[in-house]
């Protein structure tokens, strides 16, 4: 599967080095948030490729939860659990918590669906800023600190009406944006089709932190270095 590069299997467990976290977020969901540089004070591995590592040693499953409560960080060997419990924790060796799964109904351990599911997820996720997030933002007058921009994510669930699925995709399916004082909670709701039949749904949650009154030419600012970033970014 395409994740064997993105990570390391140890002794103490799964290692993700910033370089690989590096290039999942950059080469595969095209995303250029500065917190997945090597390097970066706030350095974290993509909730993508924790996502992903779930589903190509566990499966997929009908319905799925997934929770982030910890951000990766570096050198952190992450301890994936040898289960068939519905519900487990992805921990370190001290047991603190990064990520609760939730999983019922028919599983599939087909690696080109799996990989297919992936990648399509993947996709879409990458589209979240600007492409989603910045309307929201306009809408309710508030966008995210320019200078020390943040997105979490902190869960995402889905559910398919059948594993027996080809040319998967995902599309947008509404998307809103509730604010309290500097905080935000974005909620994108999608659709997974085959084709053009749907064949299943979800809903992905990002906080927004440090939030500032709406201005274009920040956000256009913060556009343009995301832009520049993606063209100027030569893979190894």
């Amino acid at each position: 599967m395409f994740l064997s590069q993105f990570h390391q299997a140890t002794a103490e467990g799964i290692r993700i080095s910033p370089h690989q976290a590096s290039r999942f977020a950059k080469e595969i969901a095209g995303d250029f948030n500065p917190i997945h540089d090597p390097g970066s004070k706030r350095f974290c591995v993509p909730g993508d490729l924790l996502f992903s590592l779930v589903l190509g040693k566990y499966g997929l499953y009908q319905r799925m939860g997934f929770g982030f409560s910890g951000m990766v960080g570096q050198d952190v060997a992450l301890l994936f659990p040898e289960t068939e419990e519905q519900r487990f924790t992805v921990t370190n060796a001290k047991d603190k918590e990064f990520l609760q799964v939730e999983r019922s109904g028919d599983r599939t351990q087909d690696k080109t669906l799996i990989e297919a599911f992936c990648r399509a997820y993947i996709a879409f996720s990458g589209h979240n800023f600007p492409h989603i997030l910045v309307p929201l933002m306009a809408e309710k007058g508030v966008m995210i600190n320019p200078d020390r921009p943040l997105v979490i994510y902190e869960s995402m669930s889905f559910g398919l009406d059948r594993l027996d699925i080809a040319d998967v995709r995902l599309e947008l399916a509404g998307s809103t944006l509730e604010t309290q004082g500097k905080r935000g909670d974005a909620w994108l709701e999608f659709r997974v089709l085959e084709g053009e039949e749907q064949v299943g749904t979800g809903r992905k949650k990002l906080v927004l932190s440090g939030l500032q009154p709406y201005q274009e030419d920040k956000i256009q600012g913060l556009i343009e270095a995301l832009c520049a970033a993606r063209r100027d970014y030569r893979p190894d």
